[in-house]
């Protein structure tokens, strides 16, 4: 089926006079017409309400004249500014568009904050603009102490443990172990490591502390330079997986379960310290005169309680130190665990405070107990005789025992 072209579609006759189409008079003029009787329709509104039609009013007729008039007034023709006698055109012309390129007007531009938030265009919600879970800057936990490099007063108690170990990575005894990035890393007393060039031992690791929410120890770094350090277990963890060539050093023994495998752990003597809380909590204040800590370290005291307001184990609390023991040829570790299971029954119960994030926390090195009892339970360890005594409570003496 051959289908007809357009040619011979438009040949045909036209039956029904569908092609017989008549131009539009001029378009031009009809639109002069129609805003030259919008004008005159506004102008009669003016006069008889004294203002301009609203687009947005209720009533039909006054809406749809609003309308018209806010779409014709945008270009006005001769004919109707000539015929505009109440000068709404100019009275209502529009001020040209600014473009963002434009420089702001100066009253526009806030000058604070407040003004922003003043604004009453701007409805924000209250809730967006306090801070909540956010601790004032004069109460965050900023440390008293920062785990800055010292020299080591008692190096020569090392330096031979860090020749052997020198020497034993050169001979290939020891290897030196790479530390993996982002490696989980749980020191323990007497590992070694090589961190910026230097091999570093952990001399210290003390009790377990909870500062920022997080479980964490205190450590002794001694490094082969001669200086010292003590850095939470957690920075010392985050310096090893920031330096690339830091390395572990590779245990003696096979394992865990062999006898050498301990052979690198410290039995370093020390100071046994007895301090006491100086917080302002009402149920530590009141009875700060008898609730003492009684803890064992290798290194300064001093350093060791430096940011006692902001570990746990100290009650996120000052404290002073009220005495202090030497320990001679005594195993400080040994030493504390000692001291602690004595006085065992002097602990309190509930003696708990709250982390920054309101989780309890429960030292355990806290005892209802004097200095002097401290003191003579320290002589007695030293002498041999401690498990011929024990702690009476009710007395608050030590006794000898009778069984």
């Amino acid at each position: 089926m051959v289908r007809p072209t357009l040619d011979e579609i438009f040949a045909e006759d036209d039956e029904f006079g569908l092609l017989n189409v008549k131009p539009r008079a001029g378009g031009g003029g009809a639109a002069q017409d129609r805003g030259l009787q919008a004008l005159r329709d506004v102008m009669a509104f003016q006069d008889m309400h004294g203002r301009l039609p609203d687009p947005d009013a209720f009533d039909h007729d006054e809406m749809r004249l609003g309308s018209i008039w806010e779409s014709v007034r945008q270009a006005p023709t001769e004919q109707m500014r000539a015929e505009d006698h109440l000068g709404l055109l100019e009275a209502l012309e529009p001020p040209a568009p600014r473009s963002w390129r434009d420089e702001p007007e100066e009253s526009d531009v806030p000058s604070s904050l407040d003004d922003i938030f003043d604004d009453d265009d701007l409805d924000v919600d209250a809730s967006l603009v306090t801070l909540k879970h956010s601790t004032p800057s004069a109460e965050r936990n900023l440390p008293d102490h920062r785990a800055e490099f010292v020299p080591c007063t008692d190096f020569d108690a090392f330096k031979e443990r860090f020749e052997a170990v020198q020497q034993a990575l050169e001979t290939g005894e020891r290897k030196a172990l790479p530390v993996k990035k982002w490696a989980v890393i749980e020191p323990i007393e007497g590992d070694f490591f090589i961190r910026n060039g230097l091999l570093a031992m952990i001399a210290e690791k003390s009790e377990m502390t909870a500062r920022g929410g997080a479980r964490d120890h205190r450590l002794r770094v001694i490094f082969s330079n001669g200086m010292e350090s003590d850095p939470l277990m957690s920075s010392f963890r985050k310096s090893l997986n920031d330096d690339k060539t830091a390395r572990m050093v590779e245990k003696v023994g096979l394992g865990p379960l062999d006898p050498e495998w301990e052979s690198d752990r410290l039995e370093l003597s020390g100071t046994i310290y007895v301090a006491r809380s100086r917080s302002t909590q009402p149920e530590i204040q009141s009875q700060r005169m008898i609730l003492h800590k009684i803890g064992v370290t290798s290194q300064d005291v001093a350093r060791r309680v430096a940011d006692a307001r902001n570990d746990p184990t100290f009650l996120l609390a000052p404290v002073e130190i009220v005495a202090t023991f030497d320990l001679k040829n005594l195993a400080r570790a040994k030493v504390e665990n000692l001291l602690h299971r004595f006085f065992a029954d002097a602990r309190p119960g509930e003696l708990f405070v709250l982390d920054r994030f309101g989780k309890k926390v429960f030292p355990k090195e806290w005892f209802f107990v004097l200095p002097e009892h401290v003191a003579r339970a320290a002589k007695l360890i030293e002498q041999g005789q401690l498990h011929l005594y024990r702690y009476d409570l009710t007395s608050q003496s030590i006794v000898a025992r009778t069984e």
